[in-house]
This record gives structure tokens, C-alpha cells and sequence, in this order.
């Protein structure tokens, strides 16, 4: 599959900021971050809490305007777009996967999904989606009934059900254990590399780097590096 990628750029930033004023004192999330996220490359994002990453990849969901610089999804200027033009380009563009599952107790593992294919333009069965993730077996069973790692693969399964063109996931194994972890990590590498999906993942743990096409690495609101993976190990075997 990488020799298949495309080279372009699917998100590009230019001198981003966002600032919250906190009763007179302003504070910089972001502080001028020049950024690009390449077609069909698993990237992550690095950096200690409070760096700017969470912020940086809401932006880039349409979850929040910056204050300041300009934000491109391919030839869209999401920085231009009013609350409701940020709704739609969600909704037909961005998958989301979060540190905490948000699924809904009362529904099954495919009646979530179902909540995004309803509405979807174009989506895959509830099962296909599941069964992407390893839980074809597990269609009728209730978040109670699942692990914590089988809830966040509900999730990476609602997530990309609509075949989104990106797929943002912040701190995906944050609240996992390592063999759990490890699990949701293939199956987000077996979605970039099956279906091109570009991919950004924020997370603390540095190991998790080594599985990424590119690396990005946040210090005080800006990107202080970037390296490229010219080589990279599959999720069993980092060093949690």
C-alpha cells in the first residue's frame, strides 16, 4: 500500500493560532504551527499534555475555528467556513475516535455504528465495519458486555463506517492496557493500509511512533520536529 499513496496533501496549515483569554491573560494553545498531513500516511502526533496537539486536530476536524492563520483540507479553506459548512464537512469528510468511547449503553455494538451509516452518504453495512475491527462476532453485544479495547474498536468502527477521507483519533489507547491497546493500534494500521485512510493519531506514549509514516512532535503550541519513518514495525511488537 505505500507505494500506492498519494503524494498530495490532504491538510495544510498555515501560522495557526488559537488563543484563550482567561480573564485578561491570554494563552496560546497553538502559536503558529505550520503543518502538512499527507495523503494516505498514518501520522502521530507527539508531545507533552497541554502542547497544542488535542486543539490542532480539533481544528482539523471542523470541531473548532483557530484564531487566526489559515486551514486547508485539500482545496477547502476550513478556516473560511461558518458553524454549519463545518457541520457538513464533518459529517461527509472526518471520522473521530476518542480516549473515551462515547458509545451508547443502551444499544448494541451495531446499532452504534448504525448512528453514523443512518446518516451517511455512502456507508458500509454496520457489520462490515465491525467485522473490519475483529468484532463480527460481537454485533449484538452491549458496551457492558465488552472489554474496554472491544468498546474503542465499536468506536474505530463507527468511525469509519461512513468511509470518511480522514480519520482523527485522539489518545486511542489513553485508557487501555497494553495488549488491549496493541489491538486497537492494528486495527487502525489494517484501516490506513486497506483503505488509504489518512490517519492522525495524538498520543503520549513515544513507542507508538515506530508504526507511523511521519512523525510530528508538539512542544509549547508549535511543531519543533518532524521525521519520517523509513521504516516502521507493526503494533505487536512496540515496546508498551
Amino acid at each position: 500500500m505505500d507505494a500506492q499513496r498519494d503524494a498530495g496533501i490532504v491538510f495544510r496549515t498555515d501560522d495557526v493560532t488559537k488563543v484563550y483569554d482567561t480573564g485578561g491573560a491570554k494563552v496560546y494553545a497553538l502559536a503558529g504551527v505550520d503543518l502538512e498531513l499527507h495523503a494516505g500516511e498514518l501520522t502521530v502526533l507527539l508531545g507533552p499534555s497541554g502542547s497544542g496537539k488535542s486543539t490542532l486536530l480539533n481544528i482539523l476536524g471542523g470541531l473548532d475555528h483557530a484564531t487566526s492563520g489559515e486551514v486547508w483540507f485539500r482545496d477547502l479553506e476550513l478556516s473560511k467556513l461558518n458553524d454549519r459548512e463545518l457541520t457538513r464537512y464533518r459529517r461527509d469528510n472526518v471520522g473521530f475516535v476518542f480516549q473515551f468511547y462515547n458509545l451508547v449503553p443502551s444499544l448494541s455494538a451495531r446499532e452504534n455504528v448504525a448512528l453514523v451509516t443512518d446518516i451517511a452518504p455512502n456507508p458500509m453495512r454496520p457489520d462490515e465495519a465491525l467485522s473490519l475491527v475483529g468484532l463480527g462476532h460481537r454485533l449484538d453485544h452491549f458496551p457492558a458486555e465488552m472489554s474496554g479495547g472491544e468498546q474503542q474498536r465499536v468506536a474505530i468502527a463507527r468511525a469509519i463506517a461512513k468511509r470518511p477521507d480522514v480519520l482523527l483519533c485522539d489518545e486511542p489507547t489513553g485508557a487501555l492496557d497494553s495488549k488491549t491497546g496493541i489491538a486497537v493500534l492494528q486495527a487502525l494500521r489494517d484501516i490506513n493500509d486497506q483503505f488509504g485512510t489518512t490517519t492522525a493519531v495524538i498520543t503520549h506514549n513515544a513507542s507508538i511512533r515506530k508504526m507511523a509514516h511521519r512523525v510530528i512532535r508538539f512542544q509549547d503550541g508549535k511543531i519543533g520536529e518532524v521525521e519520517v519513518n523509513e521504516t516502521r514495525i507493526a503494533p505487536k511488537d512496540i515496546e508498551w
